[in-house]
């Protein structure tokens, strides 16, 4: 159950004890509250600050929308996929498995050499409508039509991963399952920085209290423009995580001939979605959530040494039909690197196949916080479908 804050213009609904909340995060979304166009805020138990708006935040506005609370990496999110193995299918040495991925899946800046030939992407097409829309996007971004192209199917850096999993207790003990994470890469982040520097000029703007909150309104062409890009961005998002799963599945398959694989699940955790609550047409901002409508399938990631949750969604009206987007983290990276070492790594990701060097360090499970309290404070959001560990980490 959540917690009510006291906004200015609407109340904060806090999936967490606001005691754990930093201040900095608290500010952030009491000036949410401030917003002429705000219609509620639902806050996630994962809640951490962020830039440009609070990360576990679900913003409702009315006729209006702000670029920089859904952030620069515009469509983040997760994808999932159950597969006919079990984990004495695997080899007993996954560092094979771990190297085909890397090989498939470029990682941090890298890209393709040449982009994914879309006929490898199963379940996906209109393609070339797809790319049609490209000349339409913000001017800026035209010249960055090649490395989009080979951009797609890549994973980036920070917390994108790559994992093998297996799934944890229950009849289907040790099913292994594909998941990762990542948005729509380095054209996602130009598209949004342009719209964000737009929004800040605009003259409704000039008097909020943090220009990070600047929106765009409804019936303006700013408005029109930028969520005619957000939509693109958003389904390059999709289709940059369908092109990595795809290669994913034939890097196991490579290793474990005739696996299976079932429907991918697949969902946005940075995002703007038009919805309707209170019998209000609102656009709804999750910057570092899910949406949990009833039924939904959802994936909450804890950290590259803890676990993961599959869930399915409640429905539950006053978080905006959300639910957190993984652990959160409970220190910034900064922090992390000052604290921890190479060795700390090392024995906090025992027995997970993946990077130990100073390099991740800033990933470290210490950094974020416990995902199985992340999924009890949510149980009216939520309800668990499998509990994965993984065995496999692949970062950038």
């Amino acid at each position: 159950m959540y917690t009510t804050i006291k906004g200015a213009r609407a109340d904060i609904r806090l999936w967490t004890d606001p005691d754990t909340v930093e201040e900095a995060a608290m500010r952030q979304l009491r000036n949410v509250t401030t917003l002429p166009w705000i219609h509620g805020l639902a806050v996630m138990p994962d809640v951490h600050y962020g830039k440009g708006a609070t990360v576990g935040s679900v913003i409702a506005l009315r006729d209006a929308v702000s670029p920089a609370a859904v952030g620069v990496d515009i469509g983040c999110g997760m994808s999932a996929v159950r597969t006919s193995l079990t984990a004495s299918d695997l080899p007993d040495d996954l560092s094979g498995l771990r190297r085909r991925i890397e090989a498939a899946v470029p990682v941090g800046f890298d890209l393709h050499r040449n982009p994914v030939n879309p006929a490898e992407v199963p379940g996906l097409g209109d393609w070339d409508a797809f790319w049609s829309e490209f000349s339409s996007l913000h001017p800026s971004v035209h010249k960055l039509l090649d490395r989009a192209r080979r951009q797609l199917g890549t994973l980036g850096g920070g917390n994108h991963f790559i994992e093998v999993c297996l799934e944890q207790g229950g009849e289907d003990e040790g099913r292994v399952w594909l998941m990762l994470h990542s948005g729509s890469r380095g054209i996602g982040n130009e598209l949004a920085k342009r719209h964000m520097d737009i929004a800040r000029s605009l003259p409704h703007n000039a008097d909020l209290p943090d220009p990070d909150l600047s929106v765009f309104l409804t019936g303006t062409p700013e408005m029109d423009a930028y969520r005619h890009d957000l939509y693109w961005a958003q389904e390059y998002a999709a289709r940059n995580r369908a092109t990595m799963l795809a290669l994913v599945q034939r890097a196991l398959a490579e290793t474990v001939p005739g696996v299976r694989f079932a429907k991918p699940i697949s969902c946005h955790h940075n995002y703007v979605a038009e919805e309707r609550y209170d019998g209000v047409d609102v656009m709804v901002t999750r910057k570092g959530a899910i949406r949990a409508a009833k039924g939904d399938l959802g994936i909450i990631p804890g950290s590259m040494g803890t676990g993961s949750y599959i869930v399915r969604g409640l429905g539950n009206e006053a978080s905006f039909h959300s639910a957190s987007h993984g652990a959160g983290r409970r220190m910034s990276r900064t922090k992390a690197r000052k604290l921890f070492s190479a060795a700390d790594l090392t024995e906090q990701t025992r027995g997970v196949e993946c990077r130990k060097d100073i390099g991740v360090v800033d990933e470290i499970p210490a950094a974020y916080k416990d995902i199985d309290s992340v999924i009890a404070a949510q149980t009216d959001l939520v309800e668990v479908v499998a509990h994965l560990k993984q065995v496999v980490c692949v970062k950038g």
